[in-house]
């Protein structure tokens, strides 16, 4: 008879997880104040106060609050000075505005591979890929887990490289006690639906240099200065701004926000600590440095070639016993946007000067994780430990019965 719910066996687990995003009454509260106000974009109080508030949460001097995280990484991007024919590192395990985001400046986004047990990007791998073009190297901290962020700020200070942070899954994440989004020259915050720190949309810069902070407000706000007329334009820049409605939905999450990340964290090592056990089975790894996950992902590897089974039959299987889980990403540079979209420019232009054909690109940690990963979203981690044993062990009875799937 059959075991695994998949062939028709009872599941693990039949009751819902926690769902996101919370339904809170003080969300409702501040939208009124939003409307009630008759301020709904340029000119409120809450996009200021949120700028302010997220700035001192992560440890920032100044923060810069736009449309979405996407946003976010093409205006920090924009405000370092990179531009056409310079090269920018970025890994190939993350979200498409990561290299996007290098692509929307006319620059060229250069692949560096992964740690295979972080699934960070791997310090020596960015040092192997600067060129005479490279300009900048953006880090992103996968899954809320820092990246090695001593080794980068000192390949960057070694060769004059921007570091720009891509913190969209990492708030409230910390380094050596320090939080991410502090550490480079600028971090890129997202807001969108599924974050820890969720909006529907919208995003932040975050900065501990004024001149940054100066240019990012420019550029997302019509080009304008601080001090200067409203019909008065001064650099190339858009209308890139958070609306009132956005800052007040932050603003009356962002007091939970820390308690939720303890609550993620200790959910986190206790799952950990349990799939450790199970052969075959190898959790994230963090870092002796990594004084606090950010937990908007619960990444493990499944070993594939032990089990003798692919590892998306395997997600069937775990899925079929009530645990919400998905494969994640591929890698980015066999996007066919790098096969065709971008063939004549940036890649394509006289200021680039020499061929860049991704076709060609092939990093093997990076192709085996995306081979072998399984992602348990952050919202599970807000459960219960009686939440985490069933997810425990129904990763346990799945690879107990793993012939019943082969």
């Amino acid at each position: 008879m059959a075991r695994l719910a998949i062939n028709g066996g009872t599941p693990v687990r039949t009751k819902p997880f926690p769902g996101w995003p919370p339904k809170d009454e003080a969300v409702l509260q501040a939208l009124r104040e939003v409307w009630e106000s008759g301020v709904w974009g340029i000119g409120g109080s809450k996009v200021p106060q949120f700028e302010r508030e997220f700035a001192r949460y992560v440890g920032a001097q100044y923060g810069v609050a736009v449309t979405s995280g996407t946003i976010a990484l093409q205006l920090a991007v924009q405000a370092a000075g990179i531009g056409a024919g310079d090269e920018v590192i970025v890994p190939p395990y993350t979200f498409i505005a990561t290299a996007s985001s290098v692509i929307a400046a006319n620059a060229i986004p250069v692949f560096a591979d992964i740690d295979p047990d972080t699934f960070n990007i791997d310090p020596s791998s960015v040092e192997a890929a600067i060129t005479e073009r490279t300009k900048g190297v953006i880090p992103v901290h996968i899954g809320g887990c820092p990246a090695d962020m001593d080794a980068i700020n000192a390949i960057a200070r070694k060769h004059g490289l921007v570091v720009i942070e891509d913190c969209a899954q990492a708030h409230g994440a910390e380094w050596k006690g320090k939080r991410v989004g502090s550490i480079g020259d600028m971090g890129c915050f997202s807001f969108q639906s599924s974050k820890n720190l969720p909006a529907g949309e919208g995003g932040l810069i975050s900065t501990n240099d004024k001149e940054l902070e100066e240019k990012v407000w420019s550029i997302h706000n019509c080009g304008r200065r601080k001090e200067g007329a409203w019909y008065e334009h001064n650099v190339m820049g858009g209308n890139y701004r958070m609306t009132e409605w956005q800052a007040a939905v932050l603003l009356a999450q962002l007091p939970k926000l820390e308690e939720q990340t303890e609550t993620r964290n200790r959910n986190a090592l206790y799952l950990a600590e349990k799939l450790s056990d199970i052969e075959g089975i190898k959790p994230q790894k963090r870092d002796e440095r990594v004084t606090r996950h950010g937990c908007h992902l619960f990444i493990f590897r499944y070993d594939s070639e032990l089990f003798g089974v692919p590892r998306d039959r395997f997600i069937a299987a775990l899925r079929a016993e009530g645990i919400p889980c998905s494969s994640g990403y591929n890698p980015l540079y066999r996007e066919r946007m790098f096969q065709s979209d971008i063939r004549r420019c940036p890649v394509g232009c006289p200021y680039y000067g020499k061929e860049m054909d991704y076709s060609k690109v092939y990093l093997p940690n990076v192709e085996k994780v995306c081979r072998d990963v399984v992602w348990i979203f952050q919202s599970v981690l807000l459960g219960s430990k009686e939440d985490m044993d069933d997810i425990a062990g129904a990763v346990e009875k799945v690879v107990d019965n793993i012939d019943e799937i082969r």
